[in-house]
């Protein structure tokens, strides 16, 4: 063969090859891409469920969503049965296959109801057969009863409070005019609403999240009554203002104080600006253990509300790793970072894969530091005590977990959920494990969420703020 054909062919063949690497990278792109968006409709599906819904395979989820409407027991009866083998999955063998026995719990009994609660006794008499004797057919005696205990409820009574203020005057000094008594004070003082109503309805909406309309349609179906939602709305906003000077006092405290934990969380609002869709606003929240707890109501999610908030606070800020928070406060501030978040993102890879090792080992090394804490707080120790604790067992085993995370960057793929909570870990590890210098701080701002917990409990019954 000549040279030139040679030199061709090798040209060609170096050609193909080089397309074929380009196409293979393609592929290998797009199965990590396949990957991640698998991960995450399992994470949807997963919060959309619940937590029953983790033993469940993606093909038991799939099925799920064909359904119309899923109820928590349709759930828990689906992750006790085994899961079903889908495309990927291959064959299972007959032991996989069958449901493991599980040993049957004691039923506890009928529930007591609390004996603070007032008895109202209900007599049932025995019908006119079953009070005649079936033998002789004497009139029987009632020898006894057969209790059993209901809670009940009297429905809501609406009623108008007259309010009559004297009028006086002297009938032999008519140039002293008529003397009124004073007007008692009230939250809303020319409202049709009286103050118990108007706390009632300001429970309602915040502490059972029902949103002011539909408690409108409450009061006209069970009383009768038309109240314009304007007027509603007014005697709300009065409460608020009646709370602002105390809303202040608690901030100045908050500042004042050296350790700060933070957390936002999204809630919907109604605007002209978008008719039809709400706004996506935020509330951020600002506590601190043994303290207050402060909400700042802001219609973005950008810098400007920690800035505005924290002003020029130098103490310890806590947070999750949202970019928002850095560059706030003042010069002196120290930014910790929450031990829970970077948890909860090994939780989930667990939750994707089960035979995810690495995450598991990463959860159990968390636990065991978060184990340190739940001693100190079941012994009663004080802060002195409990950083003593700290410093004698965490070093080890941060020394552990920062080389499991390290182990973890190297070999997972940068886009999956472990390689991404490894990432996120150990480029906050200087802020996470600022516990061991600061005794007052704590591992994590789960008391942050939870204060924010009926807030998000009212965003699912109720869309908009």
């Amino acid at each position: 063969m000549p040279a030139h054909s040679e030199a061709f062919l090798r040209e060609i063949n170096a050609q193909l090859h080089r397309q074929l690497a380009v196409k293979d990278q393609a592929l290998a792109l797009a199965e990590m891409k396949v990957l991640a968006l698998q991960q995450e409709l399992r994470l949807v599906r997963i919060a959309k469920y619940g937590n029953r819904s983790e033993t469940l395979s993606d093909l038991q989820l799939e099925l799920l969503d064909l359904e119309p409407g899923v109820s928590s027991d349709e759930v828990a009866a689906e992750s006790e049965r085994s899961p079903l083998a889908g495309p990927d999955q291959g064959s299972r063998s007959e032991s996989t296959d069958k449901p493991k026995d599980k040993p049957e719990r004691k039923h506890p009994g009928r529930q007591k109801l609390p004996s603070h609660l007032a008895r109202v006794e209900q007599i049932i008499a025995c019908s006119c057969q079953q009070c005649t004797c079936g033998q002789c057919g004497r009139q029987t005696q009632v020898i006894g009863y057969e209790e059993t205990e209901v809670l009940d409820v009297r429905p809501a009574e609406y009623f108008v409070r007259v309010i009559k203020r004297e009028k006086r005057a002297c009938k032999q000094c008519a140039e002293q005019g008529v003397r009124t008594a004073g007007a008692p004070e009230r939250i809303a003082p020319k409202s049709l609403l009286s103050d118990h109503f108007i706390i009632d309805l300001v429970v309602g909406k915040y502490c059972e999240s029902l949103p002011i309309y539909r408690q409108q349609v409450m009061l006209s179906r069970d009383g009768g009554v038309e109240i314009a939602l304007s007027t509603l709305n007014d005697a709300v906003m009065c409460v608020g203002e009646l709370l602002i000077p105390m809303v202040e006092v608690m901030k100045r405290d908050l500042l004042a104080g050296h350790y700060i934990q933070a957390d936002e969380t999204p809630v919907g609002v109604q605007t002209h600006e978008k008719s039809g869709r709400n706004h996506q606003a935020y509330f951020w929240q600002y506590g601190s253990p043994g303290k207050g707890v402060v909400f700042d109501f802001r219609m973005g999610r950008d810098r400007d509300g920690p800035k505005q908030f924290l002003g020029q606070f130098e103490g310890l800020l806590q947070t999750d790793g949202y970019q928002a928070y850095a560059k706030v406060g003042g010069p002196k501030i120290t930014h910790a970072c929450c031990l829970a978040h970077a948890r909860r993102k090994f939780v989930d890879a667990v939750k994707l894969n089960k035979n995810d090792t690495a995450s598991a080992r990463i959860v159990a090394r968390m636990d065991e530091l978060f184990a340190i804490d739940r001693e100190a707080r079941e012994k009663n120790m004080d802060q002195q005590q409990r950083d003593a604790l700290r410093q004698d067992r965490a070093p080890g085993l941060l020394e552990k977990l920062r080389a499991d995370l390290l182990e973890i960057q190297k070999k997972a793929l940068p886009k999956s959920a472990t390689g991404q909570a490894a990432s996120y870990a150990l480029a906050l590890w200087s802020k996470l494990t600022l516990f061991l210098m600061h005794p007052q701080l704590e591992l994590s701002n789960n008391l942050a969420e939870n204060s924010m917990r009926p807030i998000a409990i009212g965003r699912s019954l109720c869309p908009s703020f």
